[in-house]
């Protein structure tokens, strides 16, 4: 029980957010209902945990509501200059990391930015295919797939191993 205590909590706290009361009857409510879901619904234990540099996390967490900004910015002038003609790319960028952990806060972090989204992951060959907002152009497309490569470093970075890291740097530095 105390493995789930934390999934149980969140579970109240999200039951007596979406009842829009703090009473008695909903909290009580809500761990019946969060115990319920997690004896019926057991998450499998993670594997792997993740090596976490505070500055680095930091540092990554600043550059993402940077990132949000400015992306945020490109769409509203890709929309208000192009309209219904506004262009967009699906290319495919090297997948650095090979842990389900690090590609899921990859993923999550260029989806979390206005104009990308991470469409599909191809662990076999390293691969993943991203949608970008904007590029009109070769020139365009690469300058994309440099900042979904940058967001994944940095991720790494905060999140990855050191084996890991180096590896990534390895192969980045054999594709350039």
């Amino acid at each position: 029980m105390s493995a789930r205590l934390p999934s149980v909590l969140w579970l109240t706290l999200v039951w007596v957010l979406l009842w829009g009361t703090f009473t008695p009857v909903s909290v009580v409510g809500g761990v019946l209902v969060a115990v319920l879901v997690t004896a019926l619904f057991r998450l499998p234990p993670a594997i792997d945990r993740l090596p976490v540099r505070p500055l680095r996390l930091l540092t990554l967490l600043l550059f993402l509501l940077w990132d949000l900004v400015v992306s945020g910015a490109e769409v509203s002038w890709q929309v208000l200059r192009r309209g219904p003609r506004a262009r967009g790319a699906i290319m495919a960028v090297p997948l650095i990391s090979s842990s389900d952990l690090v590609v899921t806060v990859m993923a999550n972090a260029i989806s979390l930015s206005p104009g990308t989204m991470a469409l599909q992951i191809d662990h076999a060959h390293d691969v993943w295919y991203v949608y970008a907002l904007g590029p009109r152009d070769h020139a365009g497309v690469e300058r994309a797939r440099r900042r979904v490569v940058d967001m994944q470093r940095r991720v790494l970075a905060a999140l990855g191993s050191p084996d890991e890291h180096a590896e990534a740097e390895r192969l980045l530095g054999r594709m350039s």
